[in-house]
């Protein structure tokens, strides 16, 4: 007993110290694994690949890319059925969406309209994230 009191003085005081707070995980981990995961999927064939989301990567060029990543957020968590690998992919959107952009909340509104394959919208959202670790868009 004479030793746990050393050890939770010392425990309170490295907690106390400032500017010692938890570290936040760099954004490049969200984005890398996020790919690693799409990357997975698209090596892996099931009969959901065919099924069909909204094309978020059609026409409108005017999204941020904030907004095409919230409204990839809405996708995988619409998708997240499909493959398991969707639900890892839209918990590091969100958190990415939460760290980047206080104006994007997900679920972000998906018009209806052009559709595509799950496994293209795969290919065209690790596309959007390997440019935004190349650029680091996002710190």
């Amino acid at each position: 007993m004479s030793i746990l009191v050393p050890i939770l003085l010392a425990v309170l005081a490295l907690a106390a110290r400032p500017g010692h707070g938890a570290a936040l995980v760099p954004t490049d981990n969200f984005l890398t694994e996020s790919i690693k995961r799409l990357s997975e999927l698209l090596e892996t064939k099931v009969s959901c690949d065919k099924m069909n989301v909204t094309n978020i990567f059609a026409g409108n060029k005017e999204d941020d890319d904030m907004e095409v990543l919230c409204k990839a957020t809405t996708i995988a968590w619409e998708g997240r059925s499909c493959h398991m690998h969707l639900e890892g992919i839209y918990v590091n959107l969100l958190a990415l969406l939460r760290r980047q952009s206080p104006e994007h909340q997900a679920p972000c509104p998906v018009a209806a309209g052009n559709t595509t394959s799950l496994n293209a919208f795969f290919m065209d959202l690790r596309k959007v994230l390997q440019r935004l670790v190349k650029d680091r868009s996002l710190k």
